[in-house]
């Protein structure tokens, strides 16, 4: 069966539902042991070894998301998958940014979703759910719905998206990353991640959003979603798309392309292995570019144009392989010269609402 051998923590209050997808999930081959709150969820994490935890955000005595903050400071691998309602958008968010893996949207109509996230999360499929493979994480409904609220609601996607965005400086065991992203309007176009992978890599991309709207939020979410999708499947050993820019790259087209946003993606991924300074770089679309920064000035790799993400057409990015030698940063940044004149200036400030800055901004990873 399709979930045989999972142990599954499902914590909801809606005792309605709770039995609906417990009895799903159960008849699916998977162990479910329920808790009707945040407060049991622990108590219950605490008594048991499971595969994955499925909580609901908004609960009574202590949220999902406080309850999975915990539950991810006792065991920083939990696998979790958050439900939520549009009116918690912020919450999932928050539980984006902690480490939960995916996330469904209330009514869930169909239960297969669940079942299909939980596959995901954890890595697993069978010949007999290859229908379930085509399925999205987040359902063209679920889509809407948050649309809907971000399109009507400027302060929402603002805040939404704002939630995403890391510190101006982010210090790791064997590198920092440094940003300026300036922006005119509400929402920012473009988007900046990293996240350290074990001790022997670093993943940083920026990415920026077409055309520039209340769904440029939404599409932060979807697009650090899926980056988190692959970030777990490869702390399971079960795929090492994460740190393989060309297949991640390739992996997050099919993802926007279904997701019915009709938004397109420039974007730069690069990981960069730390034992011997090896980046390995992919970009699509021609918004952005990557750079090579030592004592002589910034350094742009070759890389040719390749079409942007979301396109059903797409064919691949174009990719690029360097040795960092001691004292070079690796950088990527938008086409304004401005912007390369203030990186090399050291100017990072983070997110900056600034009309008398053009849109658009850096990143840079230095060692």
């Amino acid at each position: 069966m399709a979930l045989e051998d999972l142990v599954i923590l499902l914590v909801e209050d809606d005792p309605v539902f709770r039995s609906i997808v417990a009895a799903f999930l159960t008849n699916r081959g998977a162990t479910v042991i329920e808790a009707d709150d945040g407060q049991q969820g622990l108590e219950r994490f605490s008594q048991h070894d499971f595969d994955i935890v499925l909580a609901d955000l908004s609960m009574p005595i202590l949220g999902g998301l406080d309850m999975l903050k915990q539950m991810i400071k006792r065991k920083p691998d939990t696998l979790s998958i958050v439900i939520s309602g549009n009116q918690v958008m912020a919450d999932v968010v928050e539980a984006l940014r902690v480490g939960a893996s995916d996330y469904l949207v209330k009514p869930v109509n169909d239960l297969c979703l669940i079942e299909n996230a939980i596959r995901q999360c954890v890595g697993g499929s069978s010949q007999q759910d290859v229908q379930l493979e085509d399925l999205d994480e987040l359902s063209y409904q679920e889509l809407e719905e948050h649309l809907n609220l971000l399109e009507q609601n400027a302060e929402a996607a603002k805040s939404v998206q704002q939630q995403l965005f890391p510190p101006s400086v982010i210090d790791y065991p064997k590198a920092k990353i440094d940003y300026s992203l300036f922006k005119h309007d509400e929402v920012s176009a473009y988007f900046i991640d990293s996240v350290n992978v074990g001790e022997r890599y670093l993943i940083m991309y920026m990415a920026h959003f077409h055309p520039q709207d209340n769904r440029c939020a939404f599409a932060s979410v979807l697009l650090k979603s899926f980056v988190n999708q692959k970030l777990k499947q490869f702390r399971n050993d079960n795929t090492e798309t994460v740190i393989e820019p060309f297949n991640m790259l390739s992996y997050l087209n099919e993802r926007m392309s279904k997701s019915g946003l009709d938004i397109y993606v420039d974007i730069v991924y690069a990981v960069v292995e730390l034992t011997h300074y090896r980046a390995s770089i992919a970009q699509a679309g021609k918004g952005l570019r990557c750079y090579i920064r030592n004592e002589e000035g910034l350094m742009p790799l070759a890389m040719p144009d390749a079409l942007q993400l979301g396109i059903l057409e797409w064919g691949q990015p174009s990719t690029q392989f360097r040795n960092l030698m001691p004292g070079e940063s690796l950088c990527v940044a938008s086409s304004n010269i401005e912007h390369r004149d203030m990186l090399l200036n050291d100017e990072f400030v983070g997110l900056s609402y600034s009309p008398e800055v053009a849109p658009g901004g850096y990143v840079q990873m230095s060692f």
